[in-house]
C-alpha cells in the first residue's frame, strides 16, 4: 500500500479541492481527512458515518468536592489561573483556562483532584462516493490534533490492510505544527498546493523544508496560478533551483466555486480546463506513486 499527503503550508490554497479530486479519479483507494481542527472534505463527499468513537487525548483534573476542604492551596499554585472560588459552590476548574498540567492534583494535600481521562473530540468511519474515509472532529479549543491526526491515519491504514486496498489519500493540515508533522511522516508523497500569493510562496517554502527534514519526496501544484504571474514564475524558479517538480498549474475560474456549492469535485462537475489540468495532475501524481 502507498500513502500520499496533500498539504498546503498555509489555508485556503485548495487543498481539499485537490484532495476531493484525486478520491474520486484514484481506483481501490481510502481516505483520512487529517485536518481535524478544521475538518472540510465531508462538504464534498456527503459521508454516511459507519462507526464512531471518541477521542480520548490527554488527561485532565476532576475535583470532588465532598473531599474538598477548601484550603486554597491549589487555586494558590494555578498558574494559569483556572481554579474558581465562590462562598455557595467552594472551589471548581475551569476547564477552558486549565493546561491539564496536573500540578494541582499533586498539591492537593486531601487528594480531592484526581487525574482523569478526557474526551477531546471524536472520530469516524463513513462511506463516501469515491470510498471509504476515516474523518475526525476535535472539540472546541481541545488540544492533542497531532495525536488525533495519527489516530486517523492509524485506523486508515488499518481498514486498507484488511480490505486491500492499494492507497492512502490524506488531506492533510495546514501549516508547518505538530498536526502537519503527524500527516507526513512516513509517507510515501507528498503533494504541496499552493498559490502565488507573498504567503502562499512563503509557506510552500516552510513546509518544504519540513519534507526535506524527513527526506519525504515532494511534488509541487500551483493552484489558480494566473492571479498573479510574477509570483507563479518565482514559484517555477523555486521549484527548478530545489529540483522539486511542478505537476500542475490550475488556473482561476468561477466555475470552481459552484462545484463546490452543489457538493462535487472538480472532476465530476464539468469545470474545463481545471478538470482537464486535475486529471492530467492526478496521472503525474499516479505515475510518481508507481500505482
Amino acid at each position: 500500500m502507498k500513502e500520499l499527503t496533500i498539504i498546503s503550508g498555509k489555508g485556503g490554497t485548495g487543498k481539499t479541492t485537490v484532495t476531493a479530486a484525486f478520491a474520486v479519479l484514484a481506483k481501490n483507494t481510502i481516505l483520512a481527512d487529517c485536518d481535524v481542527d478544521a475538518a472540510d472534505l465531508h462538504l464534498i463527499l456527503t459521508p454516511t458515518e459507519i462507526s464512531s468513537a471518541d477521542f480520548i487525548g490527554g488527561r485532565g483534573p476532576q475535583l470532588d468536592s465532598e473531599k474538598c476542604t477548601r484550603c486554597g492551596e491549589c487555586q494558590r499554585l494555578c498558574r494559569f489561573d483556572a481554579i474558581d472560588f465562590s462562598e455557595e459552590s467552594g472551589y471548581s476548574i475551569n476547564e477552558f483556562a486549565c493546561d491539564c498540567c496536573g500540578l494541582c492534583a499533586l498539591a492537593c494535600p486531601e487528594e480531592a483532584i484526581t487525574m482523569v481521562d478526557t474526551i477531546n473530540g471524536r472520530w469516524f468511519i463513513s462511506d463516501t462516493r469515491a470510498g471509504k474515509m476515516v474523518h475526525a472532529r476535535l472539540g472546541i479549543g481541545e488540544d492533542n490534533s497531532g495525536k488525533l491526526v495519527t489516530l486517523v491515519r492509524q485506523q486508515g491504514k488499518l481498514i486498507a490492510q484488511k480490505e486491500g486496498f492499494d492507497l492512502l489519500i490524506n488531506d492533510g493540515p495546514p501549516g508547518i505544527g505538530c498536526p502537519v508533522t503527524a500527516a507526513i511522516t512516513g509517507v510515501d508523497l507528498v503533494l504541496i498546493v499552493t498559490e502565488p500569493t507573498l504567503s502562499g510562496m512563503h509557506d510552500m517554502e516552510r513546509v518544504h523544508g519540513l519534507c526535506r527534514h524527513f527526506d519525504i519526496p515532494a511534488l509541487v501544484c500551483v493552484n489558480r496560478f494566473d492571479l498573479n504571474l510574477v509570483n507563479s514564475q518565482k514559484i517555477r524558479d523555486y521549484c527548478t533551483e530545489h529540483n522539486l517538480p511542478l505537476v500542475g498549474e490550475i488556473p482561476l475560474d468561477p466555475i470552481v466555486n459552484k462545484a463546490q456549492v452543489a457538493r462535487q469535485s472538480v472532476v465530476e462537475y464539468d469545470c474545463g480546463i481545471v478538470s482537464q489540468v486535475v486529471r492530467e495532475m492526478w496521472d503525474k501524481v499516479e505515475k510518481e506513486l508507481s500505482l
